[in-house]
């Protein structure tokens, strides 16, 4: 199985910073597929096809099919069509959409312009998170570099097809990430998720068809239009095609972003992070950010690294942001300070939502400064039934899955918290695990 990288090919994390223009891209291959879309005038249709031959699957979380999502983009509509990239990074553990941001942003240029072309729509949007003001502005320079070189504005190459691209800094917000948030945040609203349907396809930004894709998923397009939709499926296993970023961060000797093969084993992926920490024993991982639910060693170690496999492990892939931890970690704990994130995170439009992650918070926090009850997991379980299928969007249930997943899967230590009164991890073993480890010099 490859584990060789393709959207990352060619990228020097220690020159990385300086090799981003589009002299640089152009010498790895870039604009080509773009080029070469437009000279032999191929029809979208082909292209589209070529998505769904890949099984390239949205890369920022739901893990919907891309040459689907694609198709449903309105052909006959008369009117303008809008194309979104959701660059709006927010949840914990996740980070890897902000390397190709920084090191490969004509890449996500290109993957949109053939977007644009493929469902013929006439402007498109880069959201990006609002804490990344560099990478903004380095986004906008590539821009700035792509419209002078006839690549992005009115009649790309001297063709009849125009598309302008444009950088929104979002504010921020977790819930912005949301795709219908994200289009009220572009329309100068309040960042709160729309009731669906009607869908973005039909009903997007200004009310008109709308397509969002995340920052990933743009990216691979080049790539696959290249070398084949049959290529990029190869690389992967069926129904996963491709090569996925991982986010790999916690308790491991080399956090950082990682590219491999979807279908990799997680103990491989493991060991191209340099192993755990201070040779300590893997106790949980998080294989999806932060809401996906949490995975003991014996499970993960059994999995492969793709939307398939950790489904059936009962968890998600997600974003494919990897948060490991060790036998340092008090798992209460952990849970404390993601129930506090999306409680803080929540927009409040939703009843069960604005208050349920209230309540989580709470009733974890109480349990883990000592004063837990007996009957507050059996709560816990409950105000998570209140809140699950029950909200506009998804947040509600990405509070309460990591809830229902680490109270099923470590319960021995929440009962042992409420009965002693204490962690069962001693303090001092945590405050050796939470240390900042710098690994010796070689």
């Amino acid at each position: 199985m490859s584990i060789q990288p393709i959207l990352l090919a060619g990228i020097d994390a220690k020159t990385g910073d300086q090799r981003w223009h589009l002299n640089d891209y152009v010498a790895r291959d870039g604009y080509v597929a773009l080029k070469r879309i437009i000279a032999e005038k191929i029809p979208p249709e082909a292209i589209i096809g070529e998505l769904k031959k890949a099984v390239l699957r949205g890369r920022g979380g739901a893990g919907f099919p891309t040459g689907l999502k694609w198709s449903f983009m309105p052909k006959g509509y008369v009117g303008d069509k809008y194309l979104i990239c959701n660059s709006d990074e927010g949840e914990p553990g996740t980070f890897k959409d902000r390397d190709l941001l920084r090191y490969a942003p004509h890449m996500i240029i290109e993957g949109m312009a053939i977007a644009a072309y493929a469902m013929g729509t006439c402007r498109g949007y880069n959201y990006i998170h609002g804490e990344v003001w560099a990478l903004y502005d380095r986004f906008e320079e590539a821009l700035a570099e792509a419209r002078a070189a006839g690549l992005i504005g009115q009649n790309i190459l001297g063709s009849d097809f125009s598309f302008e691209l444009f950088a929104h800094h979002g504010y921020g917000a977790y819930i912005c990430g949301e795709e219908t948030g994200l289009l009220e945040s572009i329309e100068g609203k309040k960042g709160q998720p729309r009731y669906k349907p009607p869908f973005p396809a039909s009903f997007g930004l200004y009310g008109k068809p709308t397509t969002i894709n995340n920052t990933e998923t743009f990216a691979a397009v080049p790539w696959i239009i290249n070398n084949g939709g049959e290529k990029f499926l190869e690389l992967g296993k069926p129904n996963n095609g491709g090569t996925k970023i991982f986010s790999v961060s916690g308790h491991v000797n080399k956090p950082g972003v990682y590219e491999v093969a979807l279908g990799t084993p997680f103990p491989v992926l493991l060991e191209m992070c340099g192993g755990m920490r201070g040779g300590r024993k893997l106790k949980a991982v998080i294989p999806g950010g932060s809401s996906a639910p949490v995975l003991p060693t014996d499970i993960i170690m059994d999995c492969t690294m793709d939307y398939d496999s950790i489904a059936k492990a009962g968890s998600m892939l997600g974003s494919g942001a990897v948060i490991v931890m060790d036998e340092t970690v008090c798992m209460v704990k952990a849970l404390e300070r993601l129930s506090y994130f999306y409680f803080e995170e929540s927009c409040g439009q939703c009843t069960p939502c604005r208050e349920g992650t209230g309540w989580l918070y709470r009733i974890v926090h109480r349990i883990e400064h000592g004063q837990g009850r007996v009957e507050d997991l059996d709560m816990l379980m409950s105000v998570t039934d209140n809140i699950m299928g029950r909200t506009i969007c998804a947040l509600g249930d990405a509070a309460s899955l990591p809830v229902r997943s680490f109270t099923k899967h470590f319960k021995s230590e929440f009962e042992y918290h409420v009965e002693n009164r204490k962690c069962l991890v001693p303090p001092d073993v945590q405050r050796e695990g939470s240390k900042i480890y710098v690994r010796p010099p070689c």
